[in-house]
Order: C-alpha cells, then sequence, then structure tokens
C-alpha cells in the first residue's frame, strides 16, 4: 500500500521531468541548427510542442510501472468510492 500511496504524484513528476528533459535536447538540438528553429517569433512554442510530441511515446514505454500504479491507486479509490455510495443508499433505504 506504501508504495501506491503516492502512485499519482510519482507519475505526474515524472512525466514532467520527461518532458523537461525532452525541451532541453529539443532546444540543444536547436541551438547547434541541427533542427529548425521555427518560423518567426514561434521558435518556443515550435520547440514545445516537438518536446511534447518526443515525450509522449517515450512515457508511454519508460512510465508503464508508474503508470499501472497509478491506475491501481484510482481503481482502489473508485472502489471504496462505490462501496460508501452503496452503504448510504443501503442505509436511506432501511430508514
Amino acid at each position: 500500500m506504501s508504495s501506491q500511496k503516492f502512485a499519482s504524484l510519482r507519475y505526474t513528476a515524472m512525466r514532467f521531468g520527461l518532458l523537461i528533459v525532452c525541451f532541453a535536447v529539443v532546444w540543444v538540438l536547436c541551438y547547434v541548427h541541427v533542427i529548425p528553429l521555427g518560423v518567426g517569433n514561434s521558435n518556443i512554442v515550435w520547440m514545445v510542442l516537438l518536446a511534447l510530441v518526443i515525450s509522449a511515446p517515450l512515457s508511454f514505454v519508460l512510465l508503464r510501472k508508474q503508470r499501472d500504479a497509478m491506475s491501481e491507486q484510482i481503481a482502489d479509490r473508485v472502489d471504496r468510492a462505490k462501496a460508501r455510495i452503496a452503504a448510504n443508499a443501503g442505509q436511506e433505504d432501511g430508514a
């Protein structure tokens, strides 16, 4: 249970970290002119979008374990909420 306690927070932090790493790589590649800088003032937007596109499939592969732990945590919370709702509905029916 303790390993799943902060699963959502851990996954989100790791996903954000991966995005930052991808942005840094894209920034370096733009700086050394390996990839184009964009058009006009779109440089930062171009780099952010490219980093998002690169980090999405990487997170799908690299963060599978953390994503599974997060989904288990969410499923447990949903099950507990459903049980509470069912218990409350049973109490109201009996009253």
